[in-house]
């Protein structure tokens, strides 16, 4: 008896540490979300080309000012040797033999801060650069970034709805699992009943039982959460770098209050509910 107690006690941890497990990936791609939109958003390069009667040094000092800017995530700064070179991986050794003088200018490619990669901010920050009387012209691709965050907002839809899918399916699965592991003791229960004990005499020692149940299912998907963290890592490494340790406790802490409140909540309502039954709907 004791062993098959045991064993379906093992078998409800881990089913809802699995469970627990997809709410930690759905907790870890909800607070990431913000990440992962930033990260897309800081990769993509605003080039501002300077004139050409702009010496190194002065476009040297204007990348240091420029990189200061509020709206400024990086600066580099490309000089006409390695635009040059650039250009002659893309169009071939001998494309300056037409020329007299070399035409690459002196450029700085630019990264914005997340805020700011929109259309609209965008223009405002082309605008503020060109006023520069060492700079000829900034480009971006318009096209990319409209594109970029038309996609963005679909897959942010995209992922909110499967989030709060899987979250739901994750209540609905421990819910079940708690269920059946409390119906199995349904006439332990009628007998304390029997005897006398008080609905919250009879509660309590469950509730303790699915607390415990819950902080260790809790700390077994934590566990595979980490494993799986520690691949990607591995595998993805710079992807990894948008992850932050403070948002990942934050997940943890989530995962463990989910299993927690989850055994707790459906333990509560299944023994209230068994406790109303009578001998003989015990049996079905």
């Amino acid at each position: 008896m004791k062993r098959r107690l045991a064993n379906a006690y093992l078998s409800s941890v881990i089913s809802i540490s699995l469970v627990l497990l997809l709410v930690g990936v759905a907790s870890m791609l909800l607070v990431n979300a913000k990440g992962v939109s930033d990260y897309f958003k800081e990769n993509l390069q605003v080039s501002v080309l300077m004139k050409q009667t702009v010496s190194e040094e002065d476009a040297m000092a204007y990348c240091d000012w420029l990189s200061k800017e509020r709206y400024i995530k990086s600066t580099t700064y490309v000089s006409k040797e390695q635009g040059e070179r650039e250009l002659a991986r893309q169009l071939g050794d001998d494309f300056l033999d037409i020329f007299e003088t070399s035409p690459i200018p002196v450029s700085i490619d630019v990264t914005l801060t997340a805020q700011y990669v929109s259309s609209d901010s965008l223009e405002v920050v082309r605008a503020e650069i060109s006023e520069s009387p060492l700079v000829e012209e900034v480009n971006y691709q318009r096209s990319l970034v409209d594109a970029l965050n038309a996609n963005l907002s679909r897959i942010s839809v995209i992922l909110g709805f499967f989030i709060a899918l899987m979250l739901f399916i994750s209540y609905v699965l421990i819910n079940n699992t708690v269920r059946l592991s409390v119906f199995a003791r349904r006439f332990t229960i009628h007998t304390m009943k029997l005897v006398g004990a008080t609905r919250p005499f009879i509660r309590a020692p469950f509730l303790v039982q699915s607390c415990f149940q819950g902080v260790f299912s809790a700390f077994i998907a934590i566990i595979a959460l980490l494993g799986i963290l520690f691949f990607v890592r591995s595998e993805f490494e710079q992807l990894f770098e948008i992850f932050r340790l403070d948002l990942l406790l934050m997940v943890m802490g989530i995962v463990l209050a989910s299993g927690i409140i989850i055994c707790l909540l459906s333990t509560y309502f299944v023994v209230n509910k068994l406790i109303s039954l009578r001998k003989d709907e015990l049996y079905y």
